[in-house]
């Protein structure tokens, strides 16, 4: 399962967000699930950095991203932000709602920080 946390503070502003673990939809190399997660959550990362001056730090490993902002969030990363999760949901509502399991494939989770 992937599980996405989303952090905002008391005020309802992001202050970052972490992926980690891997959908298990197919084989490892071949899991279009964890794919499709990979590339929205790195291409938002990518976006920020060329498109925003909002400071950032981020921690990549193999099934995990974890990135928190250490100042105000911009409006433009606000934008970027919401367009990764609207991605993420709509590949959660595309795919089947669980494995073999009985786990979702992708977990989706707001937490106040």
């Amino acid at each position: 399962m992937i599980a996405v946390n989303v952090f905002v503070d008391s005020e309802g502003e992001h202050r970052g967000f972490r992926i980690s673990g891997h959908a298990g939809f197919g084989e490892p190399g071949e899991d279009i699930v964890c794919a499709a997660v990979s590339v929205l959550a790195q291409n938002t990362v990518n976006a920020i950095e060329a498109f925003t001056e909002d400071s950032f730090l981020c921690s990549v490993e193999d099934g995990y991203l974890d990135c928190s902002f250490s100042g105000k969030v911009s409006k433009e990363t606000k934008l970027l932000l919401n367009t990764m999760l609207l991605g993420l949901e709509s590949i959660r509502d595309s795919s089947p709602k669980e494995d073999q399991k009985g786990d979702p494939f992708i977990w989706i989770m707001t937490e106040e920080v």
